[in-house]
C-alpha cells in the first residue's frame, strides 16, 4: 500500500508533466496517462488517509505517536488540496469547465477501479493478518492456562 507522501509526490509529478505537455501544445485527451496517474494518486491518497485514521490492529503497535501521524497527514492533505486547486485552475483556464468535469470523471473512475481491485485485496490481507495474530494470541493463552492447570494438578497428585 502506498503512503500519503508518495501519493503527493506522484500527484505533483503528474501535474507538472501535464502542465508542461499542455504548454507544449498537446491536447488534454493526448495526456491521458498523466490524468490517470493524477486520478490514481488522488485515490491512493484518500485511501491512505482513511487507513491512517483507522489502521489495522497489527499496524497500531508499530507506528509512531498519534500526534505525529495526525500532523503528517494534515500537512500532506493541505498539499493535496493545493495541488487540486492548481489543477482545477489550470484545466479550467485551458479547457473550460467541461475539461475540469472530465478530470473529475477520470478521478471517479480511478477511485472505483482502485476500490474494486487494490483496496479490497489489502482489506482482505489485513483481515487475514488480524485473524492470524488473534489465533496465535489465543493459542498461547490457552497453552499458558493448560500449563498452569497441569502444574497445579501434578502438585496435588492428580496426574
Amino acid at each position: 500500500m502506498i503512503d500519503p507522501i508518495s501519493c503527493v509526490t506522484l500527484a505533483a509529478g503528474a501535474f507538472k508533466t501535464l502542465k508542461s505537455a499542455v504548454a507544449a501544445g498537446r491536447d488534454l485527451q493526448d495526456c491521458s496517462s498523466q490524468l490517470v496517474s493524477w486520478g490514481r494518486a488522488m485515490s491512493d491518497f484518500n485511501n491512505a488517509e482513511e487507513r491512517q485514521k483507522n489502521p489495522p490492529f497489527w499496524q497500531k503497535t508499530f507506528k509512531g505517536s498519534d500526534e505525529e501521524t495526525a500532523l503528517e497527514l494534515f500537512a500532506q492533505k493541505k498539499k493535496m488540496e493545493f495541488l487540486r486547486s492548481e489543477m482545477k485552475e489550470f484545466i479550467t483556464w485551458n479547457y473550460g469547465k467541461s475539461g475540469y468535469e472530465e478530470l473529475l470523471q477520470i478521478e471517479a473512475q480511478m477511485r472505483k477501479k482502485q476500490r474494486e481491485e487494490v483496496y479490497r485485496k489489502q482489506q482482505q490481507i489485513d483481515a487475514i493478518i488480524n485473524f492470524a495474530i488473534g489465533a496465535v494470541i489465543f493459542a498461547v493463552g490457552a497453552g499458558v492456562i493448560f500449563f498452569i492447570f497441569y502444574i497445579w494438578g501434578s502438585r496435588q497428585g492428580r496426574w
